[in-house]
């Protein structure tokens, strides 16, 4: 009889323990081997002939993280699973979604094709950078909404002058989804940059006066941007601004950056791990019974349709 078994690699281990009990079931027994030069080998610990085998990696710093899944995913295939699923929380190289200007790579594609080649049947994730990424692959791919965690945490808030700040001016249909659904306004932060992690300028495009502000965006690297639109948005006469980002890359000054912007609170998913130390402004929001539901409907080949914002409903196992 054919059953689901989870397994972590080394850059989600607590979130795999977190899914699993979502689910109601162990981790599975892995080993990962790395050798002094750094090699990875990893090693399943029990048969998982004819099985559905689920592997959760997100790829963030993500050169060995990613090795680390694409090995995974060969030594499941060669071990006989029925179907080998990658679970990627935070899918890394998203950024690298198109060619906008000569002579670059589009990252995001080619780890798309590298999941292929080592045997994924099938991908989970969550926000991807840019949605037409789902396109790059050659196998079915569940693209999660965290707008399922966020729009309860909203809901609690209870802002009197609630609208929504895009951080892009790409951002903007997902950030009028979510404003729709509160019967909510939304503004526009543009912004034009000299090169990554550095902006040139911004401006906002709307009226923030005496609002309460909440800004949505897939992920938060340096924190810069985030710090300088919120301070942008106050300059403007934003009462209050926060933030609801899904995955804290947080590289460089960032937890810096956060703690000392005007930013009443930073709100991330636990797609990748932070800091034990990483302040006070920065809550953490599980995403750990999303993916737990997507699995295991994954594993019944049923719908995931109820986990997202048009459903109107909290998921259920």
């Amino acid at each position: 009889m054919q059953s689901a078994k989870i397994f972590a690699g080394t850059s989600s281990k607590e979130l795999t323990n977190d899914i699993c009990k979502q689910y109601g079931t162990k981790q599975g027994n892995i080993h990962i081997q790395k050798f002094s030069d750094g090699e990875i080998s990893p090693t399943f610990l029990e048969s998982i002939r004819g099985d559905f085998v689920f592997l959760v990696q997100s790829t963030y710093s993500p050169a060995d993280n990613l090795m680390e899944l694409l090995l995974m995913i060969d030594a499941a295939k060669r071990a006989s699973a029925y179907k080998v699923i990658a679970v990627v929380p935070y899918y890394g190289y998203g950024r690298q979604d198109r060619k906008d200007k000569p002579r670059v790579a589009i990252g995001s594609k080619l780890v798309a094709n590298m999941l292929v080649a080592a045997g994924a049947d099938r991908v989970i994730t969550m926000d991807l950078h840019a949605p037409q990424i789902q396109g790059y692959f050659d196998i079915p791919v569940d693209h999660l909404d965290s707008h399922a965690l966020f729009i309860p945490y909203v809901e609690n808030l209870k802002l009197e002058n609630l609208t929504f700040a895009a951080p892009d001016v790409g951002a903007t249909n997902r950030i009028r989804e979510i404003a729709n659904y509160f019967g909510a306004e939304m503004v526009i932060c543009d912004k034009h940059r000299k090169r990554a992690n550095e902006i040139a300028s911004m401006v906002v495009i709307g009226d923030v006066t005496n609002k309460d502000i909440v800004i949505i965006d897939d992920i938060c690297d340096t924190g810069g941007t985030l710090a300088k639109s919120a301070a942008l948005l106050k300059e403007k006469g934003a009462r209050s601004v926060r933030a609801l980002i899904t995955h804290p890359v947080l590289s460089g000054k960032a937890y810096e950056n956060i703690e000392n912007s005007v930013l009443e609170e930073l709100i991330v998913c636990d797609t990748i791990p932070i800091r034990k130390d990483a302040g006070s402004k920065i809550k953490v929001i599980s995403v750990s019974e999303l993916f737990a539901v997507a699995i295991r409907n994954a594993f019944e080949n049923k719908s995931i349709t109820s986990l997202f914002i048009h459903s109107q409903r909290r998921p259920s196992l």
